[in-house]
This record gives C-alpha cells, structure tokens and sequence, in this order.
C-alpha cells in the first residue's frame, strides 16, 4: 500500500505540475510542440484530471484505473509526436519514464 500511496502522490504531483504549466500555455510552447494554443491547454486539462484521478484512486481504485489509462494514452501520444518531429531522445525520455511510472502505479493499483 505505501508503493501504491508513493506513486500516486508523485504522478499527482508531476502532472499536477505539468497540467498547469500546459493549461497556461505561451503560444511559443504550443507552436514548438505544433498544437495550437487552444489544444495545448486541453492537453493541460487532461493532465490535470489525470493526476487528480491518480490520487483520489487511492480512495476509489476504478477512478484511479481509468486515470492511469488516460495517462498512459497521453503520454504515448506525447512519445508519437516527439519521433514525428524528429526530436533526439532526450526530448521523449520524460514521457517515456512518466509511462514507466504511471504502469507502475497501475500495477500495485491492481495488487
């Protein structure tokens, strides 16, 4: 249990951070990724709900399950869009070890 209250406390914290960074979004940071403004906010607001979701799993397992799959979409897509662009490895690493973390959770979620 205290594995499973870890990482739900640090996605929370991670995309919790980064959704408000998103839904705050410069419009030079949305152009360099290639979204719009408008896109790059909801993506934001994606990012939110999915760590919040993370958290409040704790309490409801199921929530916390569907959050965990929203997140991992999320971050598969961020993946797809870093090697359509041609971005080096550092680029996607971040989402690549979020992913890591987010199945983690989803793992001692389910046990």
């Amino acid at each position: 249990m205290i594995l499973t209250i870890s990482l739900a406390c640090l996605i929370a914290l991670i995309f919790g951070a980064i959704g408000v960074l998103n839904t705050l979004a410069s419009p030079k940071l949305a152009a360099e990724t290639g979204f719009s403004v408008a896109a790059y906010r909801r993506i934001g607001v994606l990012q939110l709900a999915g760590g919040a979701g993370a958290a409040l799993g704790l309490a409801v397992p199921p929530l916390g399950g569907l959050a965990g799959v929203g997140l991992l979409l999320l971050l598969a897509g961020a993946v797809i869009v870093h090697l359509r662009k041609g971005d080096p490895v550092a680029k996607f690493v971040p989402a690549a070890v979020c992913a890591v973390l987010v199945a983690s959770y989803l793992v001692a979620l389910s046990a």
